[in-house]
């Protein structure tokens, strides 16, 4: 999600890989979710479909997306609104507006050229007790990406492309740290078989 991009996630459809990813992305999400009662969520880069924010829609209380196309369909979702512009762009619209209970940036940060601008941003936007989600691939996940979408063809050579930064836990840390979290709300783990890490950092 950089100022270049045009096209969301999964806007030309998802491989089987994607879909997998996905599916994977869902509990550890759900878990998070699940400390707050009828939470209002963001979801910054939400991808064409909004997936994973629909998929969350039957638990939470209203959801907000955001991503550079949404599909039009997704207008008429009882919770869910929709800024369609890009993570940079959407934060001075977000500013002003209501805080958050979670706000998660699952496969988004890595496509940013300044990451430490949002998670601040992102920080701002929590309500006191909330949580931000963060989803990066790891360098172990870097070889595998990379494998799949210039070799296999099995993800989509432009999301890779654009990719700007892999995390590990010594990478991130320090980013959500100056973004204003203290380190005690600060918990990370590597899951996808340590190809993903997996961090939230509570205000």
């Amino acid at each position: 999600m950089s100022e270049s991009r045009h096209e969301s996630y999964g806007q030309q459809g998802l491989t089987l890989v994607d879909r997998f990813g996905v599916y994977l992305s869902v509990r550890p999400v759900t878990n998070v979710i699940a400390r707050y009662s009828n939470a209002r969520i963001l979801d910054i880069g939400c991808g064409y479909h909004a997936r994973l924010l629909q998929g969350l829609a039957p638990r939470i209380g209203t959801g907000v997306g955001v991503d550079v196309s949404i599909n039009p369909g997704l207008r008429a979702h009882p919770k869910l609104q929709f800024v369609e512009q890009s993570a940079e762009d959407a934060m001075a619209t977000l500013s002003a507006g209501e805080r958050f209970d979670v706000v998660m940036m699952v496969s988004v940060l890595e496509h940013l050229w300044e990451p430490q601008a949002i998670l601040a941003s992102c920080h701002g936007l929590l309500r006191p007790g909330g949580s931000l989600i963060v989803n990066v691939p790891t360098w172990r996940g870097k070889t595998f990406l990379e494998f799949s979408a210039f070799r296999l063809g099995t993800s989509p050579a432009i999301e890779m492309n654009d990719h700007k930064m892999y995390y590990d836990k010594r990478d991130l840390w320090p980013l959500l740290v100056r973004a204003g979290f203290a380190p005690q709300g600060i918990a990370m783990k590597y899951h996808k078989f340590g190809l993903n890490l997996f961090a939230t950092a509570t205000r």
